[in-house]
């Protein structure tokens, strides 16, 4: 017998090949969108690596072998075949897991391969967008996606997409390009105002330059020729929707990012096509190309993809006119998150893209390396300790930074399990499942709104990051991925894996149950307790000042059982178990006595208080 979450997919699925939807319970909807952004639990997830619900569209329509389809499940960097029907009929796992927002990696048109000869690869992560309105073919119809999104809603999940407005796919190129092996032309040796360099012929006369982003000063910007002369193949000037983004004059066209100084922001991410972004027609389309998302699809959410790659005239721009449409649509607590890559546990870079950018929120790159750091190369948990005392950095301080979306991998740097095995080669796979679920309690519990990646619930152990961390999770026919060793599972990546009772998987659902029932965890403030200078505890409270709940977590990062004796509140006498084992009561007034296995944890309800 199907189970009711099963039922409901299928049905919405169904209606969807009548080319209708059923729509989502008003109450409902105002229930899901009245949480806030702390309140959730993300699954990112790469739609074309999770599940496929139609063979049919693995080609994407075209005909001819794979660097024409961009298909080849043998291969780590083509298309494997997973679309928004998988996605949509395994919602029933995500929500037995306790996910209630889901991420995915950008589902827009990709151009289907690029890359020089014998390097090419396929755009099945999404990031080589051509067109901007409507899904790749390898994933589905816009029809198929409302179906996504309203099977999510009616479970109770939202649902955050993946954009980019930094770039678009690699099309155009440089006609000196091959010969200058297209290196970053700076603004300094090649102004607007010249051809080729200052002592080129005049161009773009009145143009003041980037720093203006007046219609009118751009309306001076009028030939792009000032460091490359920007080249478009025949067969791709008008590959790109909507049909302004044609023209090179809305690109930067000053050669690849080396991804500092200068050329961070104006220069080529990997050879893809950088967008103007400091021109008001750049900023007035990206607004109405995003807008019309959340217009047609009431989508909850964005991952904003290479934030601080664009210039924060932008954001200031995009992020209040999103927010307007999203209340227009009836969304009070649209969410936005940037990726401001930065593997450091030091929040001062990130937080920096709140304040002058004005992001509502950024992906927690410290918190992951200090998981890192922590687990991997035995850090004292004073690390973790600094690394929050950075949340007033945050614009908003503390309270703001609650609603952070907090990672310990991801599709990029890797998985937290292929990192801790980097950082520690001889590590057994008891010691590195052990280690994988204290990380995955921390993150579930403190502060923060918690991202699983696709597969790690399932103990994937990649090789590496980018390519070699994008397994799949129904049968794969990839032979880099089904070599690899998993942890707490005799399954390889040859084999469906969407088992409820692996012991990451469990975990993860006995946590998000735990933070459902508990408005300190799902939205309290947050105050370390205890911390050390080498492995071991760390201890912190978490408070919800509204109901005056109170719940104290316990972690032990060392690989030896650990007692420590924690300031509590004076008025505290005793907890409640949640998970892990709690004292009954306190030892003395103001202090309780904890005593954590090697890297275990326990999550204790504040119970009896002194009158």
């Amino acid at each position: 017998m199907k189970s009711i979450l099963g039922l409901i997919a299928a049905s919405l699925l169904s209606s969807c090949a009548h080319a209708q939807t059923r729509p989502v319970a008003t109450d409902r909807l105002e229930s899901l969108r009245a949480r806030a952004p702390s309140e959730e639990v993300i699954y990112f997830v790469l739609p074309d690596r999770f599940a496929n619900g139609d063979t049919s569209n693995d080609r994407g329509g075209l005909t001819g072998d794979r660097l024409t389809t961009g298909f080849d499940p043998e291969a780590k960097g083509f298309y494997h075949g997973g679309d928004l029907r998988g996605l949509t009929e395994k919602l029933p796992y995500l929500k037995s897991m306790g996910i209630t927002a889901i991420w995915f990696a950008p589902i827009f048109k990709n151009k289907p391969v690029q890359g020089l000869p014998g390097q090419e690869s396929a755009g099945y992560h999404g990031y080589w967008i051509t067109d901007f309105t409507r899904p790749d073919p390898h994933f589905g119809t816009r029809e198929e996606f409302k179906a996504f999104v309203d099977a999510a809603h009616a479970m109770g999940m939202k649902v955050y997409m993946d954009i980019i407005t930094n770039h678009t796919a690699d099309v155009i190129g440089y006609a000196e390009g091959d010969a200058a092996n297209y290196v970053y032309r700076s603004r300094g040796d090649y102004p607007y105002s010249t051809r080729g360099g200052p002592d080129g012929d005049r161009i773009n006369e009145g143009f003041g330059g980037d720093v203006d982003s007046s219609p009118e000063n751009f309306a001076r910007l009028t030939d792009p020729r000032y460091a490359y002369t920007p080249v478009v193949p025949e067969a791709e000037k008008n590959v790109k929707v909507p049909s302004w983004l044609n023209d090179p004059i809305y690109y930067h066209n000053r050669g690849n990012s080396t991804f500092t100084g200068e050329d961070s922001r104006f220069g080529d991410f990997a050879g893809l096509d950088d967008l103007f972004t400091e021109n008001p027609r750049v900023r007035s389309g990206m607004i109405e190309i995003y807008g019309q998302w959340i217009d047609d699809f009431g989508v909850d959410g964005f991952r904003i993809d290479t934030a601080r790659h664009v210039d924060p005239g932008f954001w200031q721009a995009f992020v209040p006119a999103m927010e307007a449409r999203a209340r227009a649509r009836g969304i009070p607590n649209f969410v936005m998150f940037g990726e401001v890559y930065k593997d450091i546990p030091q929040p001062g870079y990130i937080a920096e893209y709140t304040r002058r950018d004005k992001l509502p929120q950024v992906l927690d790159f410290a918190f992951q390396a200090a998981m890192r750091e922590l687990l991997g190369r035995d850090a004292g948990t004073a690390l973790l300790a600094q690394t929050f005392d950075g949340d007033v950095l945050y614009e908003g301080g503390a309270p703001a930074a609650v609603n952070l979306p907090t990672f310990l991998g991801n599709h990029d740097m890797g998985r937290f399990s292929t990192l801790i095995k980097a950082d520690r080669p001889e590590i057994s796979q008891d010691e590195l499942l052990s280690r994988v679920l204290l990380a995955h309690a921390m993150m579930m519990t403190l502060r923060g709104a918690p991202v699983i990646y696709s597969g790690d619930e399932q103990g994937f152990v990649g090789d590496g990051g980018d390519q070699l961390a994008r397994e799949d999770m129904f049968p794969s026919r990839t032979a880099v991925y089904n070599d690899n060793r998993l942890i707490g599972t005799q399954a390889t990546t040859a084999d469906a894996n969407f088992d409820q009772n692996h012991p990451i998987y469990r975990l993860i659902a006995q946590m998000a149950s735990i933070r459902a029932d508990s408005d300190a965890l799902r939205r309290g403030s947050q105050s370390v307790l205890h911390y050390e200078q080498e492995p071991g505890a760390f201890v912190a409270s978490r408070v919800d000042e509204a109901s005056g709940e109170q719940v104290l977590l316990a972690f032990n990062t060392a690989e030896h059982d650990v007692s420590v004796n924690v300031a509590v509140d004076y008025d505290i006498r005793g907890f409640t178990e949640l998970a892990g084992a709690c004292p009954a009561q306190v030892t003395a007034p103001g202090s309780a006595q904890f005593t954590l296995p090697a890297f275990g944890w326990a999550v204790c309800k504040v119970g009896d208080r002194a009158e």
